[in-house]
Formats: C-alpha cells, sequence, structure tokens
C-alpha cells in the first residue's frame, strides 16, 4: 500500500471509530442529559480503554483529540454560566486512559473538576479521583501532589488529606523544597488566608489555561479584600477603645495615626466604613470569594 493509501486508511479508521464511538454513547449521553444532550457532547465512549483498542495504536493522537474536546466542552459550559459539567469527568477519564502521561489533563482537568459552579463543575471528589489516577500512571511527576493537596485543602477543607499529598509529593526526587513547607502548615492545620494565597498564586503562575488563570485571579483579590477588612476593622477598634466611640470615616483614624490614608480595595476603590465601625467592599459583585460580611454576591 502506498504511502499517502495508507494514512487515508488510518484517518479514515480513526473517523470510523469515532462515529461508532459516538452511536454507541448515545444513550448513556441521554441518561446524563436528557433531551438536552446534543450531538456535539456524543463525541465520547463510556470506556476509554474499549476506545484505546480500536485506535490502532494512535491513542496519542485520540487522547489530544479528547483533550481538546474536554477543553471545548468546559469553556462553553463555563461561557453560558452552566452549573451542569455531567460530561466533563467521564471525556477527562477517555483522555488520559487513552493517554496516561499526558499531565495537562490531570492537572488542568482537575481544577475544571473541583471549582465551585460556574467557575467550574463543582466535583472536588471528581478531582481527586483524576489526580491520583494520574499519580499511579506518573510518580515521578511531584507536581501532582502539589495538585491533591490544593484540592484536599482548598475545595474539600481537609488539612490532613493535602498535609499526607505535600509529604508524599515532598518525597519525590527532584521536588522543590516548599512541598516539606506547606505539609508542616497542613500539619497546623493553618485554616488561614496567607496559605490559601499562596496556593493561589502558586496555580495563577504555573498554569497556563486562561479560564484557571481568571479563576486564580478572582480567588486572589477576594483573598487580599478580606485580609484588608480584618486589618482595617482592628484599627476601628483600637479607635474605638482609644476614643470611646467609632470613627465617623476614614479621615479621623488618619489624623488618629492608625492609618496613612484612605484603604483602597484591590481593585483601587475606597472601602466603605459603617457606623458600626465594620468594614465592606463598595462593590461585592466584583469580589466572587469573599469568605466575610456576608457580602459574597448572589451565586
Amino acid at each position: 500500500m502506498k504511502p499517502n493509501r495508507k494514512v487515508t486508511a488510518i484517518v479514515a479508521a480513526l473517523l470510523a471509530t469515532l462515529f461508532a464511538g459516538s452511536v454507541l454513547s448515545r444513550r448513556q449521553v441521554e441518561k446524563l442529559s436528557g433531551n438536552q444532550a446534543t450531538l456535539e457532547e456524543v463525541l465520547y465512549l463510556p470506556s476509554g480503554k474499549t476506545l484505546k483498542k480500536l485506535s490502532l495504536g494512535y491513542s496519542g493522537l485520540l487522547a489530544d483529540i479528547y483533550w481538546t474536546r474536554a477543553v471545548q466542552y468546559f469553556g462553553a459550559h463555563h461561557i453560558r454560566g452552566t452549573e451542569r459539567y455531567e460530561l466533563l469527568a467521564p471525556l477527562l477519564d477517555i483522555t488520559t486512559d487513552l493517554d496516561p502521561q499526558l499531565i495537562v489533563a490531570y492537572e488542568t482537568g482537575a481544577i475544571f473538576l473541583c471549582q465551585k459552579a460556574p467557575d467550574g463543575a463543582g466535583q472536588p471528589d471528581k478531582a481527586v479521583a483524576l489526580v491520583e489516577k494520574g499519580i499511579r500512571e506518573n510518580p515521578s511527576y511531584w507536581r501532582l501532589y502539589f495538585t491533591l493537596g490544593f484540592i484536599h485543602y482548598v475545595d474539600r477543607h481537609d488539612p490532613r488529606a493535602a498535609q499526607q499529598a505535600f509529604e508524599k509529593g515532598a518525597e519525590v526526587p527532584g521536588a522543590l523544597p516548599w512541598m516539606r513547607v506547606m505539609a508542616a502548615r497542613m500539619a497546623e492545620h493553618a485554616n488561614d488566608r496567607a496559605t490559601a494565597l499562596y496556593l493561589w498564586k502558586t496555580i495563577y503562575e504555573t498554569n497556563v489555561n486562561e479560564e484557571i488563570k481568571k479563576t486564580a485571579a478572582k480567588h486572589l483579590i477576594s483573598l487580599r479584600a478580606d485580609s484588608d477588612m480584618d486589618e482595617l476593622e482592628r484599627r476601628t477598634k483600637a479607635y474605638r477603645e482609644r476614643f470611646g466611640t467609632n470613627p465617623a470615616g476614614w479621615s479621623d483614624l488618619v489624623r488618629a495615626g492608625l492609618l496613612p490614608g484612605v484603604p483602597m480595595d484591590p481593585n483601587g476603590v475606597p472601602y466603605k466604613l459603617l457606623p458600626d465601625g465594620s468594614v465592606q467592599v463598595e462593590d461585592p459583585s466584583q469580589y466572587s470569594y469573599l469568605e466575610r460580611h456576608g457580602q459574597s454576591p448572589a451565586r
């Protein structure tokens, strides 16, 4: 067989495989999505291992196709603001069955899964399962342990499980020293914003996916605003203890030497000082993940 005919035959076989997969998976999709399932959503098989057997040795190529499909699926649902991502975990599982060494599918896919809707699928347990699968297939890649610890701490609120993940990752040759530092912080049950800030900053700096970077940025400015407001309320309390009354405005704290000037939020807007001495951001809608004052916007 001539080379060009051979390539044509391979491509045709792959297309036939994908078409067969779409037909076989239609019933499963309908169970997940009802009548809302679209032709776009049926390009997956319930078993990635089955698809791998049918791939004629081109499982890496199919893995790239399914990973692209998973990213497109997530992006389309994220833009629509949907809270239903039923096909995301199956798509990621198929992708990593086809290519168990496709690291980006574990790292980025897990963040897609673990974030609360509408920024993600809100499925942290499935995210853990995906990363643990990645660790089994790639035991020398220590950064997957960081991702696992991140999910346990930030999304599952389980410092003990996070500590174990960071400790195991620290033992992998080549792991950076701060993995042991993070394990120590988890051992202290450090449910504090400084730890969360560090973890989200690392996610922001090390991930190339724009949607994840946007989500990380939202978390970072919300955490910084929360920290600012805590500190400002400590200073209004100090003013009240000194003068026996709450400050009428920021200028009172400035004159008392408790502030250098009017405090600004991360977006450059002055914080709002209330008559009872509490502090709020002017526009909570700009801070998706505020933890205090009941200011988190309706989601």
